[in-house]
């Protein structure tokens, strides 16, 4: 078999793998995704084609992940600097992801966690309106259920650390809606037994 052909099954099959992850997810299939990955398939393969250049399949798969996975990978890294209270490059990564062209689910991603780090460094009510704006767009079927559960346990920590209880509690059992067997949903149990706990 000819290395641009490899090339363009390896394409293929990553699009497929990934796509039928997506689905998994409960994201939705992003067309951005499917015609990044095809258009980079085919420049890679005509270029081993047509040069002298040979590029190992194993190279182009990981160049291939690089590429398409870009944003949820920096998004990460935003997610690293906040996690040790380095909230300002952490908003300057995730502002440099939002200029590289994320799909409707990479956009969402890229908003929970901006929220999130803006609720770890106490502000409610930032972190309250874009939770609550992404739950609003999340009926549009490009949220994962990961991401859902997230924003729901962390806008009721947010309205909890506001002594909004009420919503609170109606964002934990949410969680408990949207995902029973997630870690979110472990932590939304404690949450609202500790609640129980002070009521009595």
């Amino acid at each position: 078999m000819s290395l641009p052909v490899l090339i363009i099954l390896v394409g293929l099959a990553y699009v497929v793998l990934f796509g039928g992850l997506s689905l998994l997810r409960r994201e939705g299939l992003s067309a951005r995704f499917a015609i990044e990955a095809v258009v980079i398939t085919l420049l890679v393969s005509g270029l081993t084609a047509l040069t002298i250049i040979q590029i190992h399949p194993i190279t182009f798969l990981i160049v291939l992940y690089l590429l398409t996975m870009r944003v949820r990978l920096l998004v990460d890294i935003g997610n690293f600097f906040a996690q040790r209270g380095q909230f300002e490059r952490a908003k300057g990564i995730y502002h440099f992801t939002e200029r590289l062209w994320p799909d409707q689910t990479g956009s969402l991603v890229i908003q929970v966690n901006k929220a999130t780090a803006l609720l770890q460094s106490g502000a409610l009510d930032d972190a309250i309106a874009i939770f609550t704006d992404v739950l609003n767009k999340s009926s549009q079927g490009y949220l994962g259920v990961k991401y859902e559960a997230a924003t729901h346990y962390n806008l009721g920590i947010a309205y909890r650390s506001k002594d909004m209880e009420t919503q609170a509690r109606l964002e934990f059992n949410a969680v408990l809606d949207t995902w029973p067997a997630s870690q979110y949903a472990h932590r939304a149990e404690l949450a609202l037994s500790k609640n129980r706990k002070k009521s009595k």
